[in-house]
């Protein structure tokens, strides 16, 4: 057992909006993998991935352990194979039009509106490629969950230390939920109270282009959050997006165009608006629910007992259930003089009585 303190971040006096990304076609048009390191290891695109997938197949192996398996045995005397240079081959991958604006942007439309935007990558790549991309590297994201190696002193892969795959990507929502991001921090698994949490899933934003993404998409739908399919701007291909519609895996699509004005920014920046003033009304109702409990531990059972009668006595709309009503406040002698007040002019408006 290790004897580490996680750091965790925990609920803001302002509402947090967390955004999450798959990467490849989400922000990237391509996989990663295929934009430099595949070539570089003399394989054809298509070859590297059929020869993943028969591993994977061939072996009952996880898909994203078989492509970093043959990544690893594909670099042996080709290419170094460290973290360095997996960083150099993320420097090069491609990004949707808008992307290198829209972190810092979309984080400053949250300030204007109260609320702290934060950004989120969960992805079944490689964490040491997209640490590489310019936007990493300008500090877009406030966690990176992804694939990722083991290096030796000398800084070379040498085993998996983190595999993501499609059914995984949903326990870093938790995480983002509760604060909890450390990946080992066993504190995700403890119960929390409403009050407690730092980001409700009403408040989550995912945003992914294809089936690995749907657990998360599922998740967060299913509890209130919004989750945006986006297609390939220049293909224009929304066949994936329509299927995950039908299929009530996302609330809404648009191309992967993150430029300001475009139909991304105006729904991203819609939900911002809508958790504002959906958060204004949480806080109104956590005041009144605080208020509430303190008025009950100020006053005794039978109090509220008898206030609960005259409430059921006054919304009472049938002669039976008011007879019932009558037979039980008979029961009670206590009452104060406010209460009988109360009690003389309920009875003396009604006509079942």
């Amino acid at each position: 057992m290790s004897d580490k303190e996680y750091e965790r971040k925990y609920k803001e006096d302002k509402p947090v909006v967390a955004i999450c990304y798959d990467f490849d076609k989400t922000l990237s048009p391509d996989d990663m993998q295929a934009q430099g390191y595949i070539q570089s290891v003399g394989y054809d695109i298509p070859d590297f991935w059929k020869k993943s997938n028969s591993l994977a197949s061939d072996n009952e192996m996880d898909q994203n352990l078989a492509y970093m398996y043959v990544m690893k045995q594909e670099a042996e005397g080709k290419v170094l194979f460290t973290k360095k240079t997996l960083a150099e081959y993320g420097a090069n991958v491609e990004l949707f039009p808008g992307v290198k604006e829209w972190f810092e942007r979309i984080r400053e439309y949250g300030k204007e509106k109260g609320v702290i935007v934060e950004h989120y990558i969960i992805s079944s790549g490689l964490k040491e490629m997209i640490e590489g991309t310019s936007v990493a590297k300008a500090g877009a994201f406030e966690k990176i969950y992804a694939s990722s190696f083991y290096y030796n002193d000398s800084g070379v892969a040498i085993w998996p230390a983190q595999v993501v795959n499609y059914t995984s990507k949903t326990q870093f929502l938790f995480r983002i939920e509760k604060g909890v991001l450390d990946i080992n921090d066993p504190a995700v698994n403890e119960s929390f109270s409403p009050e407690e949490i730092r980001v409700p899933f009403r408040n989550m934003v995912y945003i992914g282009d294809s089936d690995t993404d749907i657990p998360c998409m599922k998740l967060v739908n299913s509890y209130g959050g919004h989750s945006i399919g986006v297609y390939n701007t220049e293909t224009k291909d929304k066949t994936k997006v329509y299927k995950m519609m039908r299929d009530e895996r996302i609330k809404y699509f648009a191309p992967a165009d993150y430029k300001e004005g475009t139909e991304l920014d105006f729904l991203v920046k819609s939900i911002i608006d809508r958790t504002a003033a959906n958060e204004a009304l949480e806080t109104l109702h956590y005041k009144y629910k605080i208020e509430r409990i303190k008025a009950d531990k100020e006053s005794s059972e039978e109090t509220r007992k008898r206030t609960d009668l005259l409430i059921a006595l006054e919304n009472s709309s049938n002669f039976a259930k008011t007879h019932t009503l009558i037979r039980e406040l008979q029961e009670i002698d206590n009452w104060s003089f406010e209460e009988k007040e109360i009690l003389f002019h309920q009875v003396k408006k009604r006509k079942d009585v």
